[in-house]
């Protein structure tokens, strides 16, 4: 999805297990995006991603309801494995 709306509209649409979401949205930033995914009834795990280090977002990620966050340079397959496995 290109924006917040289209991703929570995207995930009404397919219900993925793992959402991997931008902070930096067009609309609006994805703490709003990973908290009105948090209220479905079935959510699925999010995790947070931006080119900015996760010290830029202090305590918005744990309280967004978001699994974790990966900063893009470390983004890979293992890192998001070791997210949900932890």
């Amino acid at each position: 999805a290109e924006d917040g709306a289209g991703a929570l509209q995207e995930v009404e649409r397919l219900h993925p297990d793992l959402v991997l979401l931008d902070v930096q949205l067009p609309d609006f930033d994805g703490f709003q995006v990973a908290g009105e995914l948090c209220k479905l009834t079935d959510p699925p795990f999010v995790i947070l991603t931006s080119s900015r280090d996760r010290s830029d977002y202090g305590r918005c990620i744990g309280r967004c309801g978001a699994m974790g966050f990966v900063p893009k340079a470390e983004l890979s397959g293992a890192a998001i494995a070791a997210l949900l496995t932890s």
